[in-house]
């Protein structure tokens, strides 16, 4: 029995490697995505701890590190620049300046989407600006391929201006802190930023021509602009129809998801007309909405082998009639939008019906396209794919609500119509204040990053400019979890020997070659880890690693850390390298290889002019 006890103790692995290979499985989870990637993070946190490498305090330590708490505010701060319409009046000022020249086009919109991400999520401004520039697209008469890619550059590099930027920026700053009591200011990366902006914006001039190739005609998710272009697109013109409810209705007193009339006749009530005070008025057609008598329902007829005559003598209803133009005209009243799934949304192989998506969201899914095609007929328990998109009907606040899911859907196209509904948003003075108090606390460093993110959300909320639910569901707390469950790892990496043996043998390989080459050697490390998992789990992986080097080799970890960060934002290579080239991926019509022809070169760019101009701005 001792021998057989003797043998399996001899096969057990050294601590180090263990954790190597625990995060070699974690990342073969990340690559096949068959688990979601914040349910892979809670697993590496439980294996941790049943494996006795870290105590339960060191495993559950993330949950109580200020950068997660301030990671979690600038969503929120995100979401008060959304709300109040700034990010929507940049974009419309975008509209005005740019005129009819493409370069001043990809010029204005660079500057507008890094200027704006520099202070909330890129992929919350890149999800503003897509609908934006394919608007531009179709007005201009050229392909999305030219300019959407520009975009994703644009909200990647975003992340390199300031602190607060992106993610990877406080995690790695919060590692300097932890090891050296040294730390980043709000500005540091802003010259650095600012360098590989410019010099971003003068490659994108180049390298659009070569997304000229193949098929240069516009993509069909922008081609229709008015409630009438998507009514007939969508086919909705051949099933929309009115009925009066008379005296004596069996639908009287009931509520619409008490009916079952999509699932029994496929029907789908898109809105209740109700004369109020002489006069008629439109009532969302939610789920809990209450038919009356004299109620005039507008209805949506997916099933076309639905015989209304009898559908109506049953129960106790009139025809009325409808005009070609009846959406339009009553465009104040009744919104219609298309929306796109997000690549990573939690709908993906989930139905409407599955979604209960009116009881949800308050809209109704009229219309679905996929591959450009418009499916016909009963699609309410069709499970919804990537790209995906769905033709909504409803009040305009509920669609423009949609917004505060950017985890799910983003809106990519509304109606001309829009102008005649949107009211004004007064309360952007006060999101802007509210910006510019937050960043001149984390600048003059009066108090904590995190407090000044706290005293933010605190105006914003007290200004009105976020209520508690929009608040709350900004939050993505599945990319919350994921960066908590990744912190064990390179508290593991250290404790058990591992940072020390990768950088002895990043140091034997590259050690006597140079200070720049050590860091070159640092970025491609960064960037290559950086194409398999998420650019803030790169960052908290090799941050330990850089500043460790630096240890080893008497050098400031400052300049180390800056290129470990700017490497991890610097995910151009491919579309699944981060969730903002994941979304322009589709509207773009771009192939996998564009996005290697044109990020690749740009990332070598990047790493020169990092290497080279980090040391001087914080020298070895």
């Amino acid at each position: 029995m001792s021998q057989i006890s003797h043998l399996l103790n001899s096969f057990q692995p050294e601590p180090w490697l263990w954790v190597i290979l625990l995060l070699i499985a974690a990342v073969i989870l990340f690559i096949r995505n068959t688990i979601r990637m914040d349910v892979v993070a809670v697993l590496v946190m439980l294996a941790f701890s049943l494996s006795g490498i870290l105590t339960v305090e060191e495993v559950f330590a993330g949950f109580s590190d200020p950068n997660i708490i301030l990671i979690a505010l600038l969503f929120i701060v995100g979401e008060g620049l959304v709300r109040t319409g700034v990010a929507y009046q940049v974009s419309e000022w975008l509209l005005k300046a740019s005129h009819n020249s493409e370069s001043r086009v990809l010029v204005f919109m660079m500057l507008a989407v890094a200027g704006l991400g520099a202070f909330m999520s890129s992929t919350g401004v890149v999800a503003i600006f897509i609908p934006v520039v394919l608007m531009i697209c179709q007005q201009m008469n050229i392909s999305p391929k030219r300019l959407m890619m520009p975009l994703s550059v644009a909200g990647l590099i975003s992340g390199m201006l300031t602190l607060i930027a992106t993610a990877p920026n406080l995690v790695v700053n919060a590692e300097l802190v932890r090891e050296t009591g040294m730390r980043l200011k709000f500005f540091d990366f802003t010259p650095i930023g600012l360098v590989i902006l410019l010099l971003g914006i003068g490659y994108m001039l180049v390298a659009r021509n070569w997304l000229k190739s193949g098929n240069e005609t516009n993509n069909n998710i922008m081609d229709k602009r008015s409630m009438s272009d998507l009514i007939h697109e969508y086919g909705l013109q051949l099933r929309a129809q009115r009925f009066v409810v008379k005296k004596g209705s069996a639908l009287i007193g009931k509520n619409l998801d008490e009916l079952h009339l999509r699932s029994k006749f496929g029907l789908n009530v898109l809105a209740i007309e109700r004369w109020k005070r002489f006069r008629p008025m439109f009532i969302a057609a939610l789920g809990t909405s209450e038919v009356r008598e004299k109620d005039i329902l507008l209805m949506d007829i997916s099933e076309p082998d639905l015989n209304l005559e009898t559908f109506c003598n049953e129960y106790n209803l009139e025809r009325a009639e409808i005009r070609a133009q009846y959406f339009s005209e009553q465009a104040s009243s009744i919104g219609m939008a298309e929306l796109i799934l997000v690549p990573d949304s939690d709908c993906i192989g989930k139905s409407t019906e599955q979604l209960r998506f009116r009881s949800k969201y308050g809209l109704n899914v009229v219309g679905i396209k996929r591959d450009g095609e418009v499916f016909d007929g009963h699609f309410v328990e069709m499970p919804y794919k990537a790209g995906d998109l769905l033709l909504v009907v409803g009040d305009w606040k509920l669609i423009q609500q949609m917004r505060t899911h950017s985890k799910d859907f983003f809106v990519l196209n509304y109606p001309s119509e829009i102008t005649r509904a949107v009211p004004a948003q007064t309360q952007a003075p006060y999101a802007l204040l509210s910006i510019a108090v937050m960043v001149l606390l984390m600048v003059t460093r009066l108090v904590p990053n995190v407090v000044a993110a706290l005293i933010a959300c605190l105006m914003l909320g007290y200004f009105r400019c976020v209520d508690s639910k929009s608040a709350y569901d900004s939050i993505h707390w599945s990319s919350l979890v994921l960066i908590v469950g990744m912190m064990p790892f390179s508290l593991a990496l250290q404790k058990t020997g591992g940072v020390a043996m990768i950088v002895d043998l990043m140091l034997h390989l590259v050690g006597g070659m140079g200070k720049h080459w050590i860091l070159i050697s640092l970025f491609i490390l960064t960037a290559v880890v950086g194409l398999f998992i998420s650019n803030t789990a790169t960052a908290i992986l090799i941050a330990p690693i850089a500043i460790t080097m630096a240890h080893q080799l008497n050098l400031s970890p400052v300049p180390f850390a800056m290129v470990v960060a700017i490497a991890a934002s610097a995910a151009f290579m491919t579309p699944v390298s981060s969730p903002v080239n994941t979304m322009v991926f589709g509207p773009g019509g771009y192939k996998f290889a564009d996005f290697v022809k044109v990020g690749v070169p740009f990332t070598l760019l990047v790493m020169l002019v990092s290497v080279f101009l980090i040391p001087l701005l914080f020298p070895f």
